[in-house]
């Protein structure tokens, strides 16, 4: 799949947090955090909760503003841009996102293609086909007609990432895009993330809880822990025993994936830290 139009932008993407201080109210959840995403590549922001992951991913989205600091796409100041610019280089999949009551699957995802189209623009059969791939992707085609707010948990949060893929942006933000899903459709979506970003190139950041996950999917982590970042890089050089306890204060054992080689953490409770081995 590649729901890829002629009118979608064809620029080198780059995306670099500078100094960014955000939060909410007068509360400061990230101060002076600075962080170069790397184009064409997946970077998981990982950490304990209440540690930023969000708050960072929704200041570079521009859909929090900055206390202090900038946000630079494609070398410009992101909140100098016009939305419409905006969204046609960065989709953008929010924690919790509501549809409008008894739309259906078809008509939101077909949302996806506006920043691509003008004002009263009927759909095109370029858009048509950009919508079949995002439902198909996501095994979402037989959902077409139904509403939305008729789906389980897991059947919307696909609908809400085909969404994504329909916007037919170079970056994709994606805040916990498994959330809801059992473990086979949690597989099927980081397969798909995968698969889209060897195939087309396209730059991904999500937001995971789940670190044995990000270690087998991302080429790059980001830890964080109270607003900053511990430590940045390649799974393998992040995810060891020491960053896994100063990140959750969390005793494990990391072993590689017997296929990837890639880390896999195996927690330590009170009950194993006792039992003999």
């Amino acid at each position: 799949m590649n729901p890829r139009t002629p009118d979608e932008p064809t620029l080198s993407h780059s995306l670099e947090a500078r100094g960014v201080s955000a939060g909410y109210g007068d509360t400061h959840i990230i101060q002076e955090l600075s962080l170069r995403i790397e184009t064409g590549r997946i970077t998981a922001l990982v950490g304990p909760n209440a540690c930023g992951k969000s708050t960072l991913l929704k200041s570079i989205a521009r859909l929090l503003p900055l206390a202090s600091g900038s946000v630079l796409l494609e070398g410009a100041d992101i909140h100098a841009m016009k939305t419409r610019q905006v969204a046609r280089r960065l989709g953008i999949l929010p924690q919790s996102p509501l549809a409008p009551e008894s739309i259906t699957v078809g008509d939101l995802v077909w949302r996806g293609r506006h920043p691509h189209r003008q004002f009263g623009q009927r759909r095109t059969d370029a858009d048509e086909l950009v919508i079949a791939e995002a439902l198909m992707a996501t095994g979402t085609a037989d959902l077409v007609d139904r509403p939305v707010d008729e789906l389980s948990g897991g059947q919307r949060q696909r609908v809400w990432i085909a969404l994504a893929l329909a916007q037919g942006t170079p970056t994709l933000l994606l805040d916990e895009p498994t959330t809801y899903l059992d473990i086979a459709h949690q597989i099927e979506v980081m397969d798909l993330l995968a698969e889209l970003n060897e195939r087309t190139g396209k730059t991904i950041v999500l937001v995971s809880h789940d670190l044995n996950q990000a270690a087998l999917y991302a080429s790059l982590i980001v830890a964080m822990r109270d607003g900053r970042i511990v430590r940045q890089g390649p799974p393998a050089e992040v995810l060891d025993e020491r960053t896994v306890a100063e990140v959750f204060g969390l005793d494990c054992v990391v072993v590689p994936h017997p296929r990837s080689d890639r880390p896999q953490i195996f927690p330590l409770g009170r009950r194993h830290l006792t039992q003999e081995k």
